[in-house]
This record gives C-alpha cells, structure tokens and sequence, in this order.
C-alpha cells in the first residue's frame, strides 16, 4: 500500500517530469520563462555595469533578485533530485546537469569570493547558461524533435563531412603557412589553419591577408569551395526532415477508417471526419 510521502513524490514527479500532462507542461513553462526572467536581469545588471558586494549593507536591488532566483531553482532541484526514481541517475543527467548550474552562480560567488569578484564576467556567463532551460520545454515541440530526429538520422554523413572539412583546413594552411610565412601574417600554423576557416566560411575578418599571387589563389579557391560547402549540410538535414515528415504522416492512420497521410496539426481525418488520435 503507497504511503503518504510516496503518493507526495509522485505527484510532484508527474508535476516536474511528466509533460503529457497539462499541469506538466504548464510547470516547465513557468519555469522556462522565469529562466529568461533571470537571464534579462543578467544583460539590465550588466549594462548598468552594477558591481558585487559581499557586505550585507552594500547589497543592492539585484544582489536580492539573484538570491531569490537562486532559492526558487535551488527549490526547485531538490524536488526533482528527491521525486526521481534514482536521483544519481537525474543528478548525472545531462539535463541534471542544466539544472544545477542554474543554481550554482551564487553559490560559487560565496563560497569563493576571491574568484567571484575578480572573473565577474566568468560569473555572469555562468548565470546567462540558464537560458538553457528553455530547451527542456522547446524538445516536447513537435516540429523540433522531427529536427532532432533528422540530425540523428544524418549524424553519420555530417560527422563524414566536418570531418573532410577539418582536414581539407589544415591542409590549406599548410600551404598558406608554407607560401606566405611569418612576414605577411602567417606566423604558426595554428594561425595558418585560423585563416582557413575563417576564409572557408566566407567571414574574412581581415586581420590576416596573403600578399603573394599564390597565395591569393589559394584564398579564392577556398572563398569559392565555401559557397558550395554551405548547401551540404543544409540538404544532408532537409532531406531527412522529409523523409521523417512522410514517416509521420504514413504512421498517423485513422483509427475509424484507416485512411494515412494526415499532417502532424490535423485532429481529424480528411476521409471520413473521424477524430484522430494524438
């Protein structure tokens, strides 16, 4: 027979982690938007270019809008840790881990003012992580996860690729590093293989520019490589987003009259006007 703390626990764990439920769905949402809450205060306080004290006189207005975020998300972690089956499992969690850095900002601050103080711009990039939260609600999207799921799906073929484009870098470089040398930019390899990349995606800051007729050459034929390298991964994704689509859509037969190929928003069928299932 369930006690009381167990039924407690799984009424806050259908709350915190069940999504097919609007209460769900509705917490993570709250949660999502007080994220960017704590995230919009981060960018005010830093344009205003406020400072920390640890001096309880000195505190000001957002010193205490940071230990109230941070006590609503400490709040907050410990009743996920508490209502999860295996809290080491959710704790070890890539997701857990989202969660805690949410909350350790203040803490790493009090506990090592010494670092807190002088990296203020570490620590700030420390608390904008928790815009990250916001993906816990965008992956229950449906047209998200057939994006996910088209990236997974072409995983194999973007890892051949980047792969390819990494050593095609470092061979230019080599070559740039060979022809132009220290005296026109080019002073390491790492340098070298900077250039490429930057010149390969068509950025071309500027700070490094050959000077020798070969090496021009080179930069325009990566210039004119990295507009025929744009499409690739950008049709790698589409046509698994396609495939996927069409997947979904033979997968969603009415269960009235068996007739397919529904979209993903359609809530009854275009044959015989019975509801579909979701």
């Amino acid at each position: 027979m369930p006690t009381a703390t167990t039924s407690f626990r799984q009424r806050v764990y259908r709350r915190l982690f069940d999504q097919r439920t609007r209460s769900g769905r509705r917490v993570e949402a709250f949660f999502a938007l007080f994220a960017l809450f704590s995230v919009v205060l981060i960018f005010i306080e830093s344009g205003i270019g406020t400072q920390y004290h640890l001096t309880f006189e000195e505190w000001h207005a957002f010193v205490w809008l940071e230990i109230f975020v941070t006590l609503v998300f400490t709040f907050e972690y410990i009743l996920r840790v508490l209502c999860w089956p295996k809290p080491a499992n959710y704790v070890f969690s890539f997701w857990g881990f989202i969660d805690l850095a949410t909350v350790l900002p203040l803490y790493v601050l009090w506990l090592w003012p010494e670092i807190g103080i002088h990296y203020l711009f570490a620590w700030r990039a420390m608390r904008a992580v928790r815009v990250l939260r916001i993906l816990k609600v965008l992956r229950f999207m449906p047209s998200l996860m057939i994006l996910w799921r088209a990236i997974a799906r072409a995983r194999q073929q973007l890892i051949l690729f980047y792969a390819f484009i990494a050593v095609m870098m470092i061979v230019f470089g080599a070559l740039m590093y060979g022809i132009e040398g220290p005296q026109y930019g080019f002073t390491t390899l790492n340098a070298s293989v900077y250039w490429a990349i930057v010149t390969v995606s068509t950025v071309g800051y500027g700070d490094i520019t050959p000077h020798t007729a070969a090496g021009r050459t080179i930069a325009s034929i990566l210039i004119l490589i990295g507009y025929s390298l744009i499409a690739i991964p950008t049709g790698l994704i589409t046509s698994h987003m396609s495939a996927e689509l069409n997947s979904r859509r033979q997968s969603r037969a009415c269960p009235h009259c068996r007739h397919i190929g529904h979209e993903d928003d359609a809530r009854y069928c275009k044959a015989c006007g019975g509801a579909l299932a979701e």
